[in-house]
C-alpha cells in the first residue's frame, strides 16, 4: 500500500533542517504519500496520433507509467481534447470517442498499473492498490454539440469535467481566444449545459472562456467549478486565456479550485503573448482552407503548427514562475483553492526547467517546502483540493 505515516524521525528531520536542506529531505517522501492530481495530462491527443505503450517507458512523451510512479502521481486526468477545427467539420464527437477507447485501451493492457476512475472513493481504492488512476476530462465541449443527451452518454463512458470551450467560440460558450463573442458569455444552450452537469455530477470547468463565460458559469452552477488549467492573468496582463482575479475569486467563493499549469505559454509573459497570437493566426489559417475548399483550390502544402513551433522554439523558464503563480493564488484565494494541472504532452515540451514530465513533481514539492509551505498544505495543492471539491460535485448531482 502507497499510503504511509511519516516517520517521526522524518518529521523531526524537517523540522530541525534548514528549508533548503528540508525541503531536499522530504519532496521524495512527501510527493510518495501525498496523493497527486493533475488535472490536466495531454497523453491522448499524442496517442491518436503516433501511439505509445505508456505502460512502459515511453521517453518521446511526458506521461508514462514509470515516471508517473518515480513522481508520485496518483489522478492522471487525462484530456479528451477536440479542435475549433473539428468542430467545425463534425469531427469532434468521433475524436473525443476514439481517445476515451485509448485510454481505456491502456487501462485494459495493465490492469496492474492503471486504473480508470469515476470518482473520488474509486481513487481511494485504486491509489491504496498502487495503481495510478487515469481520469477523464473533456477539453472543449464541441463533442456535445447541441445535444443535451451527449453530457450523460460521455458521463457514462467516465468524463468528470468538461471544459467548455477552447480556441474558439463553439455551441456552449465563448472563448478567451476568439477575436470576437458569439454569446457574450454562455449560450443558451450552455446554460442548460452547466445545469445539467451539476446534476450528472459533472465538474464545470472555466479554462479557455471569456471572461463573461467563466462569471456566467460560475454564477450558475450550484456545485463547485474549476479551472483545470489556468494560470492567474496578474502576470501575463492582456492574456484573456490566463484567469482573471474577479472570476477566481468568485471560483474561490463558490468552493473552487483553480489548478495552475506548468506550461510555459501560460506562466512566462512574453510565451504567453505568443501563444495568444498564435490562435489568431491559427483561425485566420483555419477560414483561409475552409474558403480554398469551397472554391475546390489547392489546400496549403506547409503544416501550419510545423511551421509555427520552429518559428517559434520553447522559451527556458525557471520553475520559480510556477512556484510565483501559486504564491499569488494562495495570497488571493487561500490555501484551500489552489491545485495543479500541469498541460504535460500539450505544451509541445515547452515547460519550465526541472518540470518536464510526470516524474518531475517532487521538485515542485521540493520548491513550495522551500518557499515555507508546510506539509498539510503542500498536501491540499497536490491533491487535496481538487479531491475535496470533485466529492462536492458528487454530492450536489441529483439522486
Amino acid at each position: 500500500m502507497k499510503r504511509t505515516v511519516l516517520s517521526h524521525a522524518l518529521l523531526a528531520c524537517l523540522l530541525l533542517a534548514p528549508a533548503s536542506q528540508a525541503s531536499t529531505l522530504d519532496a521524495q517522501a512527501l510527493a510518495r504519500d501525498a496523493i497527486i492530481v493533475d488535472t490536466h495530462i495531454d497523453a491522448p491527443t499524442v496517442l491518436l496520433s503516433r501511439w505509445a505503450d505508456l505502460g512502459q517507458a515511453a521517453p518521446d512523451r511526458e506521461f508514462d507509467h514509470p515516471r508517473a510512479k518515480a513522481g508520485g502521481l496518483d489522478v492522471a486526468f487525462m484530456s479528451i481534447y477536440t479542435s475549433a477545427a473539428q468542430d467545425a467539420d463534425d469531427s469532434a464527437w468521433g475524436v473525443a470517442n476514439q481517445m476515451i477507447d485509448a485510454v481505456e485501451a491502456l487501462a485494459h493492457r495493465h490492469p496492474g498499473k492503471f486504473a480508470l476512475a469515476r470518482s473520488p472513493d474509486d481513487v481511494a481504492q485504486a491509489v491504496a492498490e498502487g495503481r495510478v488512476v487515469l481520469a477523464l476530462g473533456m477539453e472543449n465541449g464541441a463533442p456535445v454539440g447541441e445535444d443535451i443527451g451527449q453530457l450523460r452518454f460521455f458521463f457514462d463512458r467516465g468524463v468528470r469535467y468538461i471544459t467548455l470551450a477552447h480556441g474558439d467560440n463553439n455551441a456552449l460558450a465563448d472563448s478567451a481566444y476568439a477575436a470576437q463573442p458569439r454569446w457574450n458569455g454562455l449560450s443558451p444552450f450552455g446554460r442548460e449545459a452547466v445545469a445539467e452537469m451539476n446534476r450528472l455530477g459533472m465538474m464545470v470547468d472555466v479554462s479557455h472562456l471569456s471572461d463573461a463565460a467563466a462569471r456566467q458559469a460560475i454564477e450558475l452552477s450550484r456545485a463547485p467549478v474549476v479551472a483545470t488549467h489556468s494560470a492567474f492573468r496578474h502576470f501575463t496582463p492582456g492574456f484573456a486565456r490566463n484567469i482573471a482575479d474577479a472570476e477566481a475569486l468568485a471560483l474561490a467563493r463558490k468552493g473552487g479550485v483553480v489548478q495552475v499549469p506548468f506550461g510555459t505559454p501560460f506562466v512566462d509573459p512574453q510565451a504567453a503573448a505568443e501563444t495568444a497570437a498564435y490562435f489568431v493566426a491559427r483561425a485566420e489559417h483555419d477560414r483561409r482552407v475552409a474558403e480554398l475548399r469551397a472554391q475546390g483550390k489547392p489546400l496549403p502544402a506547409e503544416d501550419f503548427d510545423a511551421a509555427w513551433d520552429a518559428a517559434h522554439p520553447p522559451r527556458s523558464v525557471p520553475l520559480d514562475r510556477v512556484l510565483d503563480q501559486v504564491d499569488y493564488g494562495v495570497k488571493l484565494l487561500g490555501i484551500d483553492h489552489v491545485g495543479i494541472g500541469s498541460d504535460f504532452d500539450g505544451v509541445g515540451g515547452a515547460l519550465p526547467e526541472n518540470l518536464r514530465s510526470v516524474a518531475d513533481y517532487p521538485r515542485l514539492v521540493e520548491g513550495l517546502a522551500a518557499r515555507g509551505y508546510s506539509e498539510q498544505d503542500i498536501r491540499k495543492i497536490l491533491g487535496g483540493n481538487l479531491l475535496r471539491a470533485w466529492r462536492a460535485v458528487q454530492d450536489a448531482a441529483a439522486p
